[in-house]
């Protein structure tokens, strides 16, 4: 049976939304490496709607040579969460539409990790219905105030059990929890 592995990058207030304001931290080697060990267990990739078409022309053109992780996305199998199709074709994919029962189909019918990345209202849905193995949470050292936060108001109370972190020269926090 398949897991699902998340990975966010957030602001210390929760901020998800738009990441290039992580650009000015830089991307520590080590970042690669974990995010590389993150991937690299995972079979699939799942992904909202939105993400898959913001993802789609960005990864579609890259090659391993102008990046290790290409490969990786643009050769997996993608997962699309979504009431209609995509407006973007991008390699291998399948669209489902979100419920309990086909994200559980989905895992088992997975040998290793389903990663996850962005999607926020889709991981919402995954943290709601316990259906999230492994969040790794990103945490720069930044504040944002504004715009879409992983657990907004409202958001059922989410018990988790710290299974492993790290702390990068660049002030980013790589926090992996698992199910509490």
């Amino acid at each position: 049976m398949g897991t699902i592995a998340v990975h966010e990058f957030i602001s210390l207030d929760g901020v998800y939304e738009d990441p290039s304001w992580t650009f000015e931290y830089g991307f520590d080697p080590q970042m690669g490496e974990t995010l590389g060990a993150i991937t690299g267990a995972a079979t699939a990739i799942l992904l909202g709607r939105r993400t898959y078409e913001m993802f789609a022309p960005a990864w579609s053109v890259r090659t391993a040579e102008d990046d290790p992780g290409a490969p990786f996305f643009n050769d997996t199998h993608k997962y699309v969460v979504a009431s209609r199709e995509p407006s973007a074709d991008w390699g291998p994919s399948t669209t489902l539409p979100y419920s309990k029962d086909a994200i559980l189909g989905l895992k088992e019918s997975t040998d290793g990790a389903i990663y996850v990345s962005g999607s926020g209202t889709l991981v919402r849905a995954l943290l709601r219905d316990g259906l999230v193995d492994d969040l790794h949470l990103f945490v720069y050292p930044v504040a944002r105030g504004t715009g879409a936060r992983l657990f907004d108001d409202g958001a059922v109370p989410t018990r988790l059990t710290l299974k492993a972190h790290d702390v990068y020269d660049n002030g980013v926090v790589h926090l992996d929890y698992g199910r509490g």
